[in-house]
């Protein structure tokens, strides 16, 4: 085992400092009581009532939340039944265009997405809001999902598949019985990715949204441009405190199933008496 240096050392404590001190910054004057976010006027709550109370931000939420849900889903099926294709179809007509234009939006710049997107909603007369949102948002986000489920899609030993051929399953039987549930880590990854991207993204929205629809990225980055306000920073600590929930949670449910997958694995090793 290496010894930790004092390069070491002072290497992470730098990287750590550089990535989450603005963080822990913010969250403590998103308890300031002063209108001046740089200005400590000692400790106060007021912003966090204010922010709920702020019609603007909820309804920017509640647009943000609804989007990538509908969108992540939408994407996961999709990015699923393409993954499956990719993986089980060999080799067929099309499968080059068909693959680049699966993984394209991964190396496409979101300005040129979101421009195309924008053209080809204003090309058939769509008007934007919601649903053009959610269309941009599954548009981009299907990909990653793709690139998550065949990747396990890859390892997947398909005689299990074959066994259950045998025993009188259709293939839907086998792929809903058996298969989904083997890849279902994957396809809830790809979900909780496709559902990260269309929370984060701005740019993609900012050219699909409307004056009906607003995200809280593109609330907030219109916010920002006019100062920094104390709400904002209230805005920003209950979405790292929710962020930081989350991964914890996930941790210690990963923990907990790699323990009892250990302990199932030594009682199936234990020599019966």
């Amino acid at each position: 085992m290496k010894r930790m240096t004092w390069f070491n050392v002072t290497s992470l404590t730098l990287g750590f400092a550089f990535l989450y001190l603005p963080m822990i910054i913010l969250v403590i004057y998103s308890f300031n009581a002063s209108k001046l976010v740089t200005v400590w006027a000692g400790f106060s709550t007021q912003w966090y009532g204010e922010l709920l109370q702020n019609e603007a931000f909820l309804n920017a939420a509640w647009v943000t939340i609804k989007v990538a849900v509908v969108s992540s889903s939408i994407a996961t099926v999709l990015g699923t039944m393409a993954a499956y294709v990719l993986v089980r179809g060999g080799r067929f007509m099309g499968r080059t265009l068909f693959s680049g234009m699966i993984y394209a939006p991964l190396v496409m710049p979101e300005v040129i997405t979101g421009l195309s997107l924008l053209l080809l909603f204003i090309g058939i007369g769509l008007d934007r809001g919601v649903l053009t949102i959610v269309l941009a948002h599954t548009t981009f986000s299907m990909c990653y999902v793709s690139v998550v489920v065949s990747s396990r899609l890859v390892s997947f030993d398909r005689s299990l598949e074959e066994a259950a051929l045998d025993l009188g399953s259709s293939p839907w039987e086998a792929f809903r019985l058996v298969t989904l549930p083997i890849i279902a880590p994957a396809v809830i990854s790809g979900w909780l990715l496709a559902f990260t991207l269309s929370l984060d993204d701005l740019v993609i929205a900012s050219f699909t949204a409307g004056p009906s629809a607003t995200t809280l990225p593109i609330k907030i980055f219109s916010a920002v441009r006019l100062g920094v306000s104390p709400e904002i920073n209230a805005l920003s600590t209950i979405m790292i405190a929710i962020v930081t929930v989350g991964v914890i949670t996930a941790s210690l449910v990963s923990k907990r199933s790699s323990l009892r997958a250990q302990e199932e694995t030594r009682a199936a090793e234990r020599p019966a008496t």
